[in-house]
């Protein structure tokens, strides 16, 4: 009766250290990773621009700026300790917004191919 007691409790132990270790993590609310790395990528895009000269100065310089509100909006939303479903969409269509804006902008006539940050004429 005694062995009996202990394997029990013994078993009950084991089986709550193992349910303890397979819980799920809880997500934290104000994660926002596919955002964080959509905007690692437009950053990149548009250091690759101003290095290709397919971007200007001034281009480059605006479109950093639009980076930064994002950035602000980001904050502003984490504000409240949630990134709500609907903050992420915005965030998400301002990403989209400036990715838009990056492709117009490294595809335009103006260009800097010397890399003097003055606007160059094509061919």
């Amino acid at each position: 009766m005694f062995y009996r007691a202990i394997f029990t409790t013994a078993v009950v132990l084991f089986s709550g250290l193992t349910f303890a270790q397979n819980a799920p993590v809880p997500k934290d609310p104000l994660a926002t990773p596919g955002i964080d790395k959509r905007e690692a990528v437009l950053d990149k895009r548009v250091e690759q621009g101003v290095g290709s000269g397919q971007l200007t100065a001034r281009e480059a310089r605006r479109l950093q700026r639009a980076d930064a509100r994002i950035d602000k909006a980001q904050d502003h939303a984490a504000a409240d300790g949630v990134v709500s479903r609907g903050e992420r969409k915005h965030l998400r269509s301002m990403q989209h917004t400036e990715s838009k804006a990056i492709h117009h902008q490294k595809h335009d006539r103006q260009v800097d191919l010397n890399l003097d940050g003055k606007k160059d004429r094509k061919g």
